[in-house]
């Protein structure tokens, strides 16, 4: 009998502890997901402010009040206005080169430079769709800023393009480069400069005249860096 009842104690503390630890699981998943939420929301509000009134003239206590928070809580997650500057950098880039990667999954293409070429055009596609986006984006696209922001993950939403991406095409395609870190910061710095002059102000031509001579571009700098 003091057996029996013991072990109808311990599966009732055994019981009792898978519900205690899921209970825990799940407010800790919903608070997680709260966080992301808030953070998203700062990041948007800012960027649409940066947008319309400029970064100089956008305060912390506009992008609360927009975003619907307390000023306490843009703390928990920034320094600044400069310092939201740069983790929206980091998101909408991250964003913008995971869109990018997916369709380029999507596509029957087996060569790297084919691959890097569509990631290229693609971004310069939707940058060309969003000027406010390159607008804030444009002093980040050389690579010795680029590669401090986008390489940076301070949240597990974001992305590092250098490792996640980059890193796996170069291993998929079975081809050795030299250098490949001055590789893509060639091919970042090219697609940057020339894809935000054509697109802001048809110079040296409309972006779709571009893309054919950006592309040559690109495979020389591959066909550079390829050993042999």
């Amino acid at each position: 009998m003091v057996y029996y009842i013991y072990d109808r104690w311990s599966i009732f503390i055994f019981r009792f502890y898978i519900l205690f630890r899921n209970a825990i699981l799940i407010a800790m998943g919903k608070a997680e997901e709260n966080k992301k939420k808030k953070y998203e929301s700062l990041l948007n509000t800012a960027f649409e402010l940066f947008i319309n009134k400029g970064i100089n003239n956008t305060s912390i206590s506009d992008i609360v009040d927009h975003a619907g928070v307390a000023k306490g809580t843009f703390y928990l997650y920034f320094k600044d206005k400069y310092d939201i500057r740069s983790r929206l950098i980091v998101h909408r880039a991250s964003r913008l080169f995971v869109e990018a990667h997916d369709a380029m999954s999507r596509e029957d293409l087996a060569d790297f430079a084919d691959k890097l070429i569509f990631i290229a055009e693609y971004i310069l596609d939707r940058l060309s769709e969003n000027k406010g986006l390159l607008a804030v984006l444009y002093k980040d696209l050389s690579w010795a800023v680029f590669k401090k922001d986008l390489t940076s993950r301070s949240y597990e939403y974001e992305i590092d393009f250098y490792e996640d991406v980059y890193r796996k095409l170069i291993l998929d395609s079975g081809i050795e480069f030299r250098e490949p870190e001055i590789m893509l910061s060639m091919i970042v710095e090219l697609t940057g400069s020339a894809g935000y002059s054509s697109i802001m102000y048809d110079e040296p031509v409309p972006l779709e005249k571009l893309k054919p001579y950006l592309a040559d571009a690109i495979r020389a700098i591959i066909e550079l860096h390829t050993v042999k």
